[in-house]
């Protein structure tokens, strides 16, 4: 049985944390779609230490703070950020990332792996059954959610191409990869897990990515 990810002590300010920063994303910047945030938290790095539980990310800064740095990290320094929301309830967007952070603690998995099979509305419409139960319970329902759609999903390389808006001609001839071979590889005809080193480091430098991130399971 794994671990969970990190210590219990921080659990409880990192699913506030999250909470918060779903709900101040949604509402405050709405310009920007979770599915795509998250992306840019995982590029970003912010992801890998949150899931860690690094105490400066998971409890050192509020929701609405570590969006922020997400964001100009990603180069979006130059936007004017609403004040921070102030909520004496909470709500599906909240719950989202509320339980998404447990979830991910339970679970002791990356935000990538998750986003593999799971996106933001699919866990939205778990909200009415699962706001009003346990949090362990709650967790079982993402998870038979996760499942169902883990075969539906699309590579890993193709989602981070299309998160920095780049065509396949484009990360082929930035990378240096044989277009054929790179679209061989989002639709599976080619194992990239068997792609030579150089190959994938190229590809994860144009990508602006870990060369683990580009794995496949």
């Amino acid at each position: 049985m794994n671990s969970c990810a990190y210590s219990e002590l921080y659990l409880h300010d990192a699913m506030s944390n999250l909470g918060e920063l779903v709900e101040y994303l949604v509402e405050a910047t709405p310009d920007i779609k979770p599915d795509d945030f998250f992306q840019m938290m995982i590029i970003s790095g912010f992801a890998e230490r949150f899931e860690k539980g690094d105490p400066m990310v998971v409890s050192g800064m509020s929701g609405t703070e570590l969006h922020h740095r997400v964001l100009e990290t990603c180069g979006f320094s130059d936007r004017t950020w609403p004040e921070p929301l102030i909520r004496f309830d909470t709500g599906v967007d909240y719950w989202c990332g509320y339980i998404l952070a447990y979830y991910q603690w339970k679970k002791n998995i990356s935000f990538a792996r998750i986003f593999e099979s799971l996106n933001y509305e699919k866990l939205a419409k778990l909200y009415n059954t699962g706001h009003t139960t346990s949090d362990d319970h709650a967790l079982l329902l993402v998870e038979n959610v996760s499942s169902s759609g883990a075969s539906k999903t699309v590579t890993r390389i193709q989602a981070y191409r299309k998160l920095i808006g780049l065509s396949q001609k484009a990360l082929a001839d930035a990378s240096g990869v044989n277009l054929r071979t790179l679209q061989q590889y989002e639709i599976r005809d080619k194992d990239i897990n068997k792609a030579s080193a150089e190959k994938v480091l190229s590809m994860a430098r144009v990508l602006k990515c870990r060369p683990e991130d580009l794995m496949e399971k």
